[in-house]
C-alpha cells in the first residue's frame, strides 16, 4: 500500500474558506478514487493561507482487474438492436455468447469483457486536474492568460504517489515533488518524498501545517502573555479560527492603547479592534477592560516585534479616535429625535418603513405587557425607542452592536434601567448559546419584535421552505419559545398574532385600493396566516423539546388536543404525562386505553358509525363494567377541574385511578357481547375511556 501527497501552493487564501475548501478538496478526490476501483485506508487535509494539503493513505499500486458481464439482445432481436449492443460494448458478433434467459424468455447475446487494472499513477493523474478545475469555491478568478479559476493566483502543485511524481499538467502549471516554507522566514523550495517528511520539513521552515495547532499555539500564548502581565483574555473562537487561517507560524504580541480611550464603552473597543486589525482583548482581574491587547504576527521579527507593535499602536489608536468621536457626536442627539430618520430606512418593500415597524411593535409590547405583568408604559417606551440607535453613527460602524449602544446612550440620556435593559435586550436570544432577555420590560418588547417579524412575513407569504430561511424566521420563533419558557411567562399566542397581523392587514388593504382593480391584499394573511404561524411555532416547539431528550410522541399528544398556543402550559403538560408514563400505573393504563382505542377503531370501521354519548346505565349488568362507569365520571370530573386548575400531575394523578377499573373490565366483560344492545353499550362505555383521557393528551398519539 502506497501514500498520496497533495498540496496545492497559492496566493493567501480567505480564511473564511479555508476550512471548507480543506473538506471539499478531501470528498471530491477520494470520491473520485473510490469511483475509478482505488479503496484507501485513511485521508486527511490541512489548510495554510497559501496552500491546500491532502495525505491520502493506503492506496493500492494498480487498481484491480475486473470482469464485466453485459446482456444484450434476443438473438432474434432487429439487426439494428443487436448493432447497436456490439458497437456500445466494442465488440464484434463472434465474441459473444448465447445464453437461455433464466425465466424462459428466450437466448440472448452475451458479451463478457476482460478489463484489466491500470497503475494507480494513471488514475491519479486523470484526477487531480478535474478536481482542481472543478473546484467549488465560494469566489474564484482569472489571471495573466490562463483559462484556470481558482481562489487567488495557483502557483505550484506538489503530487507524489509512492516517493515519485505523479506527471500531469494544469494551465500551464506542471506537477512537482517541491513545496515552500514560510513567505518570509524560510522561501526556499523544498523537496518532499512523503507526508511525514513534508510536514517535518514544513515545521523547520516555520509553517505549521495544522490550523488545530496554530489555533492551539495562539490560545496558549495568549493566555501566558496576558497571566504575566496579571490580566486575562477575552476568549473569542470566531477570532481564534480568523487568525489561525492568516498566518503559517503564529507570534503572539502585547500592545497597548492610552487608557483615555477606556471612556468609550468596553464593547465598542472590542468590536473595533477586532474588526479593524484582528486583536483580542483583555481584561483585569476584576473583569474591566485593559488598555493592553493582543495581536498575533507571521513574522519572528529581530527585534522581539517592537516595530509591529508600534505601527498596530499606531493604527488602534487612530480607530478608537474615530469611535470616541462617535461616542460624544451620538451622545448630543437624543434617541426619541432620532425616531424621524427611521422613516427612510425600509424594512420591506411589502411591509413598510423602520418607523411604521416600531409603531407596531410599540402597541404588541404594551398588550404583551399587560399580559405578563410588566410595565406597560417602560413597555411601550422602550419598544418605542429599541431601533433608534440603527441611524447612529456608531451603529453605521458597527452594526453587531446594535441595541447595545442604544441602551448606552438611553443611559446617558437618565433613561429607566428597565428601559436600558430593553433596549439592550430585545434583539435576544440570537442564538442557541445566547442568554434571554431579562426583566419582564425587556421580554415584552424582545417577544413583540419578534412577533412582528414572523406575522409580518407570514402576511406577506414569506415563510421558510426546506433549508431556505433567508429572513432567520426559525430563530425567531426559537428565540419567542425560550424567553416564554425561560421566563415562565403565561402567554397566548393566537390573540396576540390576531393583534400583530391586524395593522399589516390594514396597511395592505389599503395600498391595495390604490389601484382600482387589484384584488384586496388582506384575505390570505387575515383568514390563514394566524392558524398557519400557530402551527409552525408548534413544529419549532417540537423540535426544541426534542433536542432537549423530550419524546416525540408525548408532543404530538398533547398538541393532538388542538388549540394549544400557551407555550408554558403545553410543556407543563407533556412534563406532566412524561413522568405519569414512568410510573406502572401510567404504562398499564396506556396499554388499557390503546386496547380500548383499537377495538372502538376496528368495531367502528366495521358498523360504519362512531360509538359516542353516554352508556345506558341499566344495561350496565356486571359490577366491572358498573365500577368502570363510576371510575370514569369520576376520574373524568375531577380531571378536567384539575386542568383548569393547570395542576397537570394531579389530573394524571386522577386518570391513573382508571388502571384498576380498566383492567378489571377486560379481565371480565365481554366487549363485543351476542346482544347487539349490550354490544353497543359496552362500546360506548369504552369511548368513555377514550375521551376522559383526552382531558390531559391524546393518548393515541403515544407509542407504546
Amino acid at each position: 500500500m502506497a501514500e498520496l501527497l497533495l498540496e496545492l501552493f497559492s496566493e493567501e487564501i480567505p480564511a473564511r474558506m479555508q476550512a471548507r475548501a480543506a473538506a471539499d478538496l478531501q470528498k471530491l478526490v477520494t470520491d473520485e478514487l473510490v469511483e475509478l476501483g482505488l479503496a484507501y485506508e485513511g485521508a486527511r487535509a490541512h489548510v495554510t493561507p497559501r496552500r491546500l494539503t491532502l495525505c491520502v493513505d493506503g492506496l493500492a499500486i494498480r487498481t484491480a482487474d475486473q470482469k464485466e458481464e453485459r446482456k444484450g439482445p434476443r438473438i432474434d432481436a432487429p439487426e439494428q438492436a443487436v448493432q447497436g449492443f456490439l458497437k456500445s460494448a466494442g465488440v464484434t458478433l463472434d465474441q459473444c455468447d448465447v445464453e437461455e434467459d433464466k425465466k424462459g424468455k428466450g437466448a440472448f447475446y452475451v458479451v463478457r469483457i476482460d478489463k484489466p487494472g491500470r497503475d494507480t499513477t494513471d488514475v491519479i493523474s486523470e484526477v487531480i486536474p478535474g478536481v482542481v478545475r472543478k473546484f467549488p469555491w465560494p469566489k474564484s478568478m482569472r489571471w495573466g492568460s490562463g483559462s484556470l479559476r481558482w481562489v487567488r493566483p495557483l502557483q505550484s502543485i506538489l503530487c507524489v504517489f509512492d516517493g515519485e511524481v505523479v506527471p500531469f499538467e494544469i494551465d500551464g502549471i506542471q506537477s512537482n515533488n517541491f513545496t515552500r516554507g514560510h513567505r518570509f522566514l524560510n522561501p526556499d523550495q523544498i523537496t518532499v518524498t512523503a507526508y511525514d517528511d513534508y510536514e517535518q520539513s514544513l515545521r523547520s521552515a516555520h509553517v505549521m501545517l495544522d490550523s488545530a495547532e496554530r489555533r492551539q499555539a495562539i490560545r496558549t500564548e495568549a493566555a501566558n502573555l496576558a497571566f504575566a502581565k496579571g490580566l486575562q483574555l477575552i476568549e473569542d473562537d470566531g477570532l481564534l479560527a480568523e487568525v489561525a487561517g492568516l498566518v503559517e507560524w503564529p507570534v503572539v504580541l502585547m500592545g497597548e492603547f492610552h487608557k483615555s480611550f477606556l471612556d468609550v464603552p468596553a464593547e465598542v473597543i472590542v468590536s473595533s479592534i477586532k474588526s479593524h486589525q484582528k486583536c483580542f482583548a483583555l481584561t483585569d482581574k476584576a473583569g474591566n477592560l485593559s488598555n493592553h491587547y493582543l495581536l498575533v504576527s507571521n513574522l519572528i521579527a529581530r527585534d522581539g516585534g517592537q516595530k509591529i507593535i508600534a505601527g498596530n499602536n499606531k493604527v488602534i489608536a487612530a480607530r478608537l479616535s474615530d469611535a470616541r468621536f462617535f461616542w460624544e457626536q451620538d451622545k448630543k442627539i437624543r434617541l426619541e429625535d432620532r425616531l424621524p430618520q427611521l422613516e427612510k430606512i425600509t424594512f420591506h418593500a411589502k411591509l413598510g418603513t423602520q418607523a411604521e415597524r416600531v409603531g407596531r411593535i410599540e402597541a404588541l409590547a404594551g398588550e404583551i405587557a399587560k399580559t405578563i405583568g410588566a410595565d406597560e408604559i417602560r413597555a411601550k417606551l422602550a419598544a418605542k425607542l429599541a431601533k433608534a440607535d440603527l441611524v447612529t453613527e456608531m451603529v453605521g460602524e458597527f452594526p453587531e452592536l446594535q441595541g447595545l449602544m442604544g441602551s448606552y446612550y438611553a443611559r446617558a440620556e437618565g433613561l429607566d434601567e428597565d428601559v436600558q435593559t430593553a433596549i439592550r435586550d430585545h434583539y435576544k436570544p440570537q442564538g442557541p448559546s445566547d442568554d434571554v432577555p431579562s426583566g419582564k420590560v425587556a421580554q415584552a418588547v424582545a417577544l413583540a419584535d419578534k412577533i412582528d417579524t414572523l406575522v409580518g412575513f407570514w402576511a406577506i407569504d414569506e415563510k421558510p421552505t426546506g433549508s431556505k430561511d433567508p429572513y432567520a424566521l426559525r430563530r425567531a420563533a426559537l428565540g419567542v419559545i425560550r424567553t416564554v419558557l425561560e421566563g415562565e411567562l403565561r402567554l397566548q399566542l393566537l390573540p396576540l398574532i390576531n393583534v400583530a397581523i391586524r395593522p399589516i392587514v390594514d396597511a395592505m388593504q389599503a395600498e391595495s385600493e390604490v389601484g382600482e382593480d387589484e384584488p384586496p391584499m388582506s384575505e390570505v394573511p387575515e383568514s390563514d396566516a394566524p392558524a398557519d404561524l400557530l402551527s409552525f411555532f408548534a413544529d419549532r416547539l417540537k423540535v426544541y423539546l426534542r433536542e432537549g431528550g423530550t419524546r416525540h410522541d408525548l408532543i404530538d399528544a398533547v398538541f393532538a388536543l388542538g388549540n394549544q398556543d400557551d407555550l408554558l402550559m403545553i410543556v407543563r403538560r407533556v412534563e406532566a404525562l412524561s413522568a405519569f408514563l414512568d410510573t406502572d400505573d401510567g404504562r398499564n393504563l396506556l396499554a388499557g386505553v390503546k386496547r380500548a382505542s383499537n377495538i372502538l377503531k376496528i368495531e367502528e370501521k366495521k358498523d360504519g358509525q362512531r360509538f359516542t354519548g353516554m352508556p345506558e346505565t341499566k344495561l350496565l349488568l356486571q359490577g366491572d363494567e358498573k365500577d368502570l362507569n363510576r371510575a370514569v365520571s369520576q376520574s373524568e370530573a375531577n380531571a378536567k377541574r384539575a386542568v383548569e386548575a393547570e395542576d397537570f400531575v394531579s389530573a394524571m394523578g386522577h386518570i391513573a385511578k382508571l388502571r384498576g377499573p380498566v383492567d378489571q373490565f377486560f379481565d371480565k366483560v365481554t366487549v363485543n357481547a351476542d346482544d347487539p344492545t349490550f354490544r353497543e353499550n359496552r362500546l360506548k362505555l369504552l369511548n368513555r375511556i377514550r375521551e376522559a383521557t383526552l382531558a390531559v393528551a391524546d393518548f393515541s398519539k403515544i407509542e407504546g
